[in-house]
């Protein structure tokens, strides 16, 4: 495996909490460093650049507490750059996170060449999201240290290819670190993804429904309820291709078999603080995000609203057990 020897050693789990937009705030991410999973969070969560400042400040306070308590370092937060051309505030953002000192960063929807000088001077590991193995071969030649590879299953903005062909295919052409997301839902996931050859998994839904999540009660519980089959592939609400919930879609008295395709990517509209207190408080309209709600295939796995800490106990578990069986096996 290509994860460093230093990090490895600090996680509990090969295990990545996602970077979920509008739900990944500084609790489930200090919650999922303290558990021994790395937490991460999309920088566009925060409204302005200031809030990003006060959350890493946060987040960095609560991680060295930890720290003391224990004797022992937490697993890395790692914040993730939108990297689109049309998000104004990568720049601001990717100073925010060069303040920190941020040990890892997620770079995502565009190529990371602009925002790599600056990562890779400071000492930071990049993780480049990638759909294809063109865009895997573009983020190599640009000198990323790892790529997500966002496979068929993954919640929010997904990818198209079998998870199995995707990360045997990457394999074939790379030896730098390889994130599998999608379709994570236990430690039984998490294994085969690292029997597959990857160092690390991505698990967004399953910490959609925590405790700590900034996701309303309602999508929680949506989540809950709704299985494989109400998961819906569309690109009527972001311009890619995003896997959202059939129920949450109807509830916004939209029909999910019959949705417009929606012609181009604005990130903007979707970080522009001004623009979400606008629509917050008109109060009336159904709005991406907000009140129509993304999840991947993993959704038939999430059963409850456990803690943080709960759901990486029993993912640790579900992972030993496991490996455990394959020994058995191999034995």
């Amino acid at each position: 495996m290509s994860l460093p020897i230093s990090l490895r050693s600090r996680l509990r789990l090969p295990l990545i909490a996602a970077p979920m937009f509008l739900v990944s705030g500084p609790a489930l991410v200090t919650a999922a460093c303290r558990a021994g999973v790395i937490g991460s969070f999309p920088t566009a969560n925060c409204r302005t650049v200031e809030e990003l400042d006060r959350w890493l400040a946060d987040m960095g306070a609560d991680l060295k507490r930890a720290a003391d308590e224990t004797g022992r370092a937490p697993a890395p937060l790692c914040p993730n750059l939108i990297v689109h051309r049309s998000n104004p505030r990568v720049r601001e953002d990717l100073a925010a996170v060069l303040r920190h000192g941020a040990e890892m960063v997620i770079t995502s929807v565009g190529s990371p060449e602009p925002v790599l000088p600056a990562l890779k001077d400071a000492g930071c590991l990049v993780l480049a999201d990638v759909a294809s193995v063109r865009h895997a071969e573009k983020a190599v030649a640009a000198g990323v240290d790892g790529l997500v590879l966002l496979t068929a299953g993954a919640g929010g903005q997904t990818g198209w290819a079998n998870p199995f062909a995707f990360v045997r295919a990457v394999r074939a052409c790379w030896d730098g670190i390889v994130v599998m997301a999608g379709g994570m839902a236990d430690g039984h996931a998490v294994a085969a993804a690292e029997m597959l050859g990857c160092d690390l998994a991505y698990m967004g839904t399953r910490f959609i429904a925590t405790r700590e999540s900034l996701a309303k009660d309602g999508y929680k519980q949506m989540l809950v309820k709704s299985r494989l089959d109400d998961v819906l592939l569309t690109r009527a609400f972001t311009g890619l291709e995003t896997n959202m919930l059939r129920p949450s879609i109807a509830a916004a008295g939209l029909d999910p078999d019959n949705l417009p395709v929606r012609g181009s990517i604005d990130i903007s509209k979707d970080i522009n603080a001004a623009e979400r207190e606008r629509q917050e408080a008109a109060g009336s309209g159904a709005r991406r995000w907000k009140d129509i709600w993304s999840a991947g295939h993993s959704v038939s796995g999430v059963a409850d609203v456990p803690t943080v800490a709960e759901l990486v106990a029993r993912t640790a578990a579900e992972y030993a057990a496991a490996k455990g069986s394959v020994q058995g096996v191999q034995s």
